[in-house]
């Protein structure tokens, strides 16, 4: 049998890892496309936030809801799923030393994609698709809008078919040892989700596909909506699931955090696997066509299979970084490890607040939304936009910049523009979107509902009044709005500037700071020369309760505490408007 052709390919001189060429550009052309989609996302934003914030309320309606969709298009689908495109690239050759399959096939579909987004931009841009993100039929928009989302579903689908073809040639050619490391699994997990959210984008797609073109009867609304949410909703968790891994990644790369337990970690990456589709039911709860069964058992159990999955990775990411310190040496109280942390470091930063605002404020926001009696209440409320802002905005895109700027160096082989900018622009961006968050979450719960171009209902025939509070949650939004556009929009900048024009790196020197390039990658986080000694004291039984980590264990504490306190605060809420006898 005939070895395959060696492919061109480099040493990476800062891991070591080989990196194919092909797989490398790959990347790229990804990791670019996606940040322009990212840049229309984020003017789109920015101008919905300020139509949002009803002092100011800038766009008329028609451009209000023309721009909500191109908003949601770009933001959750193309940027999204081209920077895990990028991953699974990176994931399957770079982080296992190998070569990509197909890579001809590969470049077929990234133009497959490209062609598909640009076809859904003309439409949405141009008034021929004004039916907002979820396109819910009678609502038709012309049949390229369609055509577009197919053909950059066929391509990304076909960037997964690829990934799992490439770990099958890394295990004939055994290019790594025993199981696959945990950050190739995590992005595993993200590619069998995607696979399952296309193939429900396929069931809803190609049949409106037809119905605009006039060959087919408009499909049953309940059934497309049922099968509309097993794509929208599932599709964010593609990204949790790839956001995770890139926890994972960044917690070695930033402070050599250490794996707790690999079973442990993998068998919640299963748990997404199989129950995390099973949450797009809340979306369904008012839809006559399901009974009330199927109903409770998909948001009162198998949602929360997922969550549990969620938050066995809450603490093992964070713990893994407190050990990973504490080997380092970092042992002075509670959270001496935590004080010493390189928050200079954007890849770091963004990892802590990708985690504490994923797991602080859109878990529990989530978990309460989940429950079916608060959901049918809040459903139609800011509140939804509130929550899913912090897990697939706060969480997933703070992650995937986090990443970005080790990847710059890495793959793009440059010094990151702008480095003052730079170690800035993940607290400008996060911390935007919490006070957008905030605002949109309790402004929701005073019952302003979500996508209304105007909220008072100026030109209907009747009246209604909010509580005074909601003008104060109405102005955090704005202002978060244009904090966090401003944040992507340097992040733009930073990387427009840094691939483009940025100042080519040839090597990596070690044990020095070298603006431009993190500090992970010139000060690699090394373990103390007496580590196994110092793990085997971190596990004494003598430290109780506390054992290895007792900083994560107080704040996981605080975190349960934050989640009681706003659960059955909605209880109480709650039972002023359901009252009993």
């Amino acid at each position: 049998m005939t070895a395959p052709a060696a492919t061109p390919s480099r040493t990476c001189p800062a891991t070591g890892h080989r990196i194919d060429r092909q797989a490398e550009l790959l990347t790229r052309a990804n990791a670019v496309v996606a940040v322009v989609s990212l840049l229309i996302g984020a003017v789109a934003a920015l101008l919905l936030a300020l139509t949002r914030w009803q002092a100011v309320h800038l766009l008329p309606a028609v451009w209000y809801y023309r721009i909500l969709g191109v908003h949601g298009m770009n933001m959750l689908i193309f940027f999204i799923i081209y920077f895990e495109m990028a991953v699974l690239w990176f994931a399957s050759t770079v982080l296992i030393d190998n070569r990509p399959a197909a890579p001809r096939y590969g470049w077929f579909n990234f133009g497959l994609m490209v062609v598909g987004s640009a076809i859904v931009e003309w439409a949405q841009w141009s008034g021929r698709a004004d039916v907002l993100f979820t396109s819910y039929p009678p609502l038709k928009a012309h049949p390229a809008f369609y055509l577009g989302i197919i053909f950059f579903a066929v391509g990304a689908l076909g960037v997964t078919g690829q990934f799992f073809a490439s770990l099958v040639i890394a295990k004939r050619e055994k290019t790594y040892t025993g199981s696959l490391p945990l950050v190739v699994y995590g992005a595993m997990t993200a590619a069998i989700i995607a696979v399952i959210t296309l193939v429900h984008g396929a069931m809803v797609y190609i049949p409106t596909f037809t119905w605009a073109m006039g060959w087919t009867p408009m499909p049953d609304p309940e059934v497309y909506r049922l099968l509309w949410w097993a794509l929208g909703h599932s599709s964010q968790q593609i990204n949790v699931a790839a956001m995770v891994a890139i926890w994972y990644m960044l917690g070695a790369l930033t402070v050599g955090a250490v794996v707790l337990n690999e079973k442990v970690s993998r068998s919640a990456f299963v748990l997404y696997i199989m129950f995390i589709s099973m949450a797009s039911a809340h979306h369904l709860l008012v839809d006559p066509g399901f009974s009330s069964p199927w109903k409770i058992v998909n948001t009162s159990y198998f949602m929360y299979m997922a969550v549990l999955a969620s938050m066995v990775h809450g603490f093992t990411v964070p713990a893994g970084m407190e050990l990973g310190m504490r080997l380092r040496g970092y042992t002075d109280g509670l959270f001496g490890w935590l004080r010493r942390a390189p928050w200079g470091d954007p890849g770091f930063s963004s990892l802590v607040l990708s985690v504490v605002v994923f797991g602080f404020f859109g878990g529990i926001t989530g978990v309460t939304l989940g429950t079916e009696q608060i959901n049918i209440i809040a459903h139609n409320t800011l509140r939804i936009p509130g929550h899913f802002h912090a897990t697939v905005v706060s969480g997933t895109a703070v992650a995937f910049m986090g990443a970005s700027y080790y990847l710059f160096p890495l793959i793009f082989r440059k010094k990151v523009a702008f480095w003052s900018l730079a170690r800035w622009q993940p607290y400008m961006f996060a911390g935007g979107l919490l006070l957008l968050e905030f605002g949109m979450t309790f402004a929701g719960s005073f019952g302003v509902p979500r996508r209304h171009w105007d909220i008072s209902f100026s030109q209907a025939p009747f009246d209604v009044q909010f509580n005074p509070m909601v003008d104060v949650f109405l102005g955090m939004l704005g202002i978060g709005g244009i904090i966090a556009a401003t944040g992507a929009l340097a992040f733009v900048a930073i990387a427009v500037t840094t691939v483009f024009f940025g100042e080519t790196i040839t090597e990596f020197p070690k044990g020095v700071t070298v603006p431009g390039i993190p500090q992970g990658l010139t000060n690699p986080p090394v373990h103390s020369a007496d580590v196994d000694e110092r793990n085997e004291a971190l596990h004494a039984p003598a430290r109780g309760i506390a054992g290895a980590t007792p900083g994560t264990l107080v704040l996981v504490a605080v975190f349960f505490i934050a989640f009681v306190l706003y659960y059955f605060t909605n209880w109480k809420l709650l039972s002023f408007l359901w009252k009993i006898g």
